[in-house]
């Protein structure tokens, strides 16, 4: 990147290309998303002001970010935001990334809550808190705990809670999974996205993915140690005829039904995400039956 004068038509095309030859996916919009983050603007006015020339500090800012996108940082970790549900999150290397088939979770637990009433809901490894901040959002009268075993997780968890003007009604609390819960909570809807990749799966992974946390990835030998401990977890903690909905590996649909209908949940059934493929599971707690433990 040499040369006297850098316009933003010109920039966006040798960015491109360059994180083209380099194998970074969708090459163009990555470029747009870190140029607007840097000029502090927005993807559409790069295409306002292509004849705009760049400062040097702006070159050189654009220029360490473009370095460490090649090097494996992910997007959203240099620009420290995500868009998930239609709201800004605050993202970096404490949280996993929100990903867009997440939303289809937020969507299920929202057909079980009240829109004009009061409701409960409990999202188990709440990493960003993007589920739980968004389901509180949603439903203005829920009250919604989170719970995640990482203490950085649980500060940005909360930092996105108060900035997106929910933190009087959701609760983060630290600790493994049920653990932190007062033992006569009860909930219309449990939600997780546990970790569900198994730990030999790991170093396959893109070099993006890797940059994020580990505890947020490794489901354990075969990838279902947390999911099976969030299914049998959930039974004490949900009213009856409440819903425990997660997210699930594309590989586990069948294995995670099992594991729903031997722990005693009525109606398991898995659900595919937009591009067909197994991801989303889903468990009634007997109404009958009642809470577990």
């Amino acid at each position: 990147m040499s040369g006297d004068t850098w316009t933003l038509r010109k920039l966006l095309t040798w960015t491109t290309q360059h994180f083209e030859k380099k194998g970074i996916d969708a090459p163009r919009l990555t470029t747009e998303v870190l140029l607007a983050h840097v000029l502090k603007t927005t993807r559409v006015r790069l295409y306002v002001d292509l004849d705009r020339p760049m400062e040097k500090a702006e070159l050189a800012a654009f220029r360490a970010l473009i370095e460490r996108r090649v090097a494996g940082e992910p997007t959203q970790y240099l620009t420290g935001v995500r868009e998930f549900y239609n709201r800004p999150f605050k993202v970096d290397p404490r949280v996993l990334i929100p990903r867009p088939e997440t939303e289809l979770l937020v969507e299920a637990a929202l057909h079980k809550l009240p829109k004009d009433g009061p409701g409960t809901a409990l999202d188990v490894c709440t990493g960003s808190g993007c589920i739980a901040i968004s389901l509180a959002a949603e439903r203005p009268q829920a009250t919604v705990l989170a719970t995640d075993l990482s203490p950085d997780a649980c500060s940005l968890a909360k930092e996105n809670a108060q900035a997106l003007g929910v933190a009087d009604r959701v609760t983060v609390l630290q600790g493994s999974l049920f653990t932190p819960l007062p033992p006569d909570a009860r909930f219309d809807v449990v939600v997780s996205n546990p970790p569900y990749i198994a730990s030999g799966e790991i170093p396959g992974l893109s070099a993006e993915v890797r940059r994020e946390p580990h505890m947020a990835l490794d489901g354990g030998p075969d990838g279902l140690v947390l999911i099976r401990k969030v299914i049998e977890g959930a039974r004490r903690f949900l009213k009856p005829g409440g819903l425990l909905a997660m997210e699930i590996g594309e590989t586990q649909g069948a294995a995670v039904q099992g594991l729903l209908q031997a722990a005693g949940y009525e109606d398991a059934r898995v659900e595919k995400d937009l591009e067909r493929r197994d991801r989303l599971a889903f468990g009634t707690q007997p109404v009958a039956a009642g809470p577990q433990g």
